[in-house]
């Protein structure tokens, strides 16, 4: 939520040509972040739910790239540049440690479930 919240922040920023092109698809790709999170706990299922954090995952794949775009066009104030990029990766190691966990809670079920 704080990333894409700091996305809006720095979108809001964009010149008025592009608030309704790049800056629409990076607010898009960061609210689909969390979205993607919260729809996968609840579809109730570790596995269902590491899906869901993948796709959550290919989301910030998508920002962290426009962003990069963004500041090649001198569209994003440095200030911004800097907060945001800290926060895309938090957020990075965040989504890994989490899919990381799920993967480790998924083998320990199947091992119980073999012995």
């Amino acid at each position: 939520m704080d990333l894409a919240e700091q996305v809006y922040r720095a979108t809001s920023e964009f010149p008025p040509e592009e608030k309704f092109v790049l800056s629409q698809q990076l607010r898009r790709a960061a609210v689909s972040i969390p979205s993607n999170l919260a729809e996968g706990r609840g579809r109730r299922t570790d596995r269902d739910f590491s899906r869901f954090v993948g796709y959550a995952y290919g989301s910030l794949m998508e920002v962290e790239t426009q962003l990069e775009l963004a500041r090649r066009l001198g569209l994003l104030l440095v200030g911004h540049s800097e907060s945001v990029s800290a926060a895309v990766s938090e957020t990075g190691r965040m989504l890994n440690a989490l899919r990381s966990e799920l993967e480790k809670t998924t083998a320990r079920r199947r091992r119980r479930r073999t012995s």
